[in-house]
């Protein structure tokens, strides 16, 4: 049977549009109901129902930013929810990359924090969390140096995987170049890692008692001139869907580890700039932030809802609307998707 994905193509003038108002809609949670929930860096989520309306939820948690704030600042400071995950309760799990901890809210709001340390050390740039099957909880630290614009050079591998089991995290993977969203396979027998700043995904196999085994790499050793992975998910017949953030492109690895490119909404010359002070270990904000741009600038996630998982919905990072198209194939459903509330 074919792979429907090598011939599908994304025509952006037919794109639908969700949410309005939105702040850093980076990651995006789906309900089997059509709701959709957004992280949202005014700190908490914003909840989108299937009717149109939509509202957002603040942690009882402040925030330490003003409008007044430059664009960086706010990306150097205060509260920013990053990855989310569904806990088992319902309640939402939230990566922060601006506290730099791991925090669960209430569907109302009351937040908690889980860790903020491990092994006696803060846990560093906290950027996503994802439950599996059998209630383990995982998450990823992109860096440990505070201020990751300084981590964005190709020479660093500070990042790792930790594991909360009996109430801490403990690492269980280190050695990534700015480690970014994971997913499983349907089987989770491996776990997928995006590192942003080595420009590839790599993978380790997920052993009985949650240990990982050796890193490697899945698909190209590089996606390309410019290619920063950042989000990414698997759909219902092993298609890797993926975003790359400062050239914001859209792209699928194949089963068998094969790029396709669907969307590329990047200014080349910008990201060319970008990618030559990355590669002299030396970018400016006013590089970075030049970058972004066409539907969802700062292309950062890729999540699959609707009734039958066939819509695919992008989240970034400067966008404050959602756009979403219908995909060729379903998503793999995530461990929420069946479970009742």
């Amino acid at each position: 049977m074919a792979n429907p994905v090598l011939d599908f193509e994304i025509d952006t003038s037919k794109l639908q549009y969700v949410g309005q108002g939105l702040q850093r809609p980076e990651c995006i949670l789906a309900e089997k109901d059509g709701t959709l929930w957004s992280a949202d860096s005014r700190g908490g989520v914003v909840r989108m129902r299937h009717d149109g309306t939509q509202e957002i939820i603040t942690q009882k948690i402040s925030s330490h930013f003003t409008n007044a704030d430059s664009e960086a600042t706010r990306y150097l400071t205060g509260t920013l929810p990053n990855g989310l995950a569904f806990a088992a309760s319902g309640d939402i799990l939230i990566s922060n990359f601006g506290t730099d901890r791991l925090e669960i809210m209430t569907r109302s709001g009351e937040s908690k924090v889980l860790a903020d340390s491990i092994d006696g050390e803060a846990l560093g740039k906290v950027n996503f969390v994802l439950r599996d099957s059998k209630g383990r909880i995982w998450i990823t630290i992109s860096t440990k140096i505070k201020n990751w614009m300084h981590a964005l050079r190709p020479d660093l591998a500070d990042g790792y995987i930790a594991r909360y089991i009996e109430g801490e995290f403990h690492v269980v993977a280190e050695g990534f170049h700015f480690t970014n969203e994971i997913r499983m396979d349907a089987k989770e027998e491996y776990m997928y890692v995006v590192e942003t700043t080595g420009g590839c995904i790599s993978r380790l196999r997920v052993r009985e008692d949650g240990s990982l085994g050796e890193r490697e790499i899945f698909g190209p050793s590089s996606l390309g001139i410019g290619a920063w992975p950042d989000g990414i998910a698997f759909d219902s017949i092993g298609n890797l869907w993926g975003t790359c953030v400062y050239s914001d492109k859209l792209f699928v690895l194949t089963p068998q580890g094969d790029l396709r490119v669907l969307l590329d909404e990047g200014d080349s010359a910008k990201v060319k700039a970008l990618e030559d002070q990355f590669r002299a270990g030396a970018v400016t904000e006013e590089v970075l932030f030049a970058t972004g741009r066409g539907i969802a600038p700062w292309m950062a996630s890729i999540t699959f809802g609707g009734p039958d998982l066939r819509t695919a919905y992008i989240g970034s990072l400067r966008a404050h609307r959602i756009p979403f198209f219908r995909a060729p194939v379903p998503g793999l459903p995530m461990v929420h998707w069946n479970e009742s509330r």
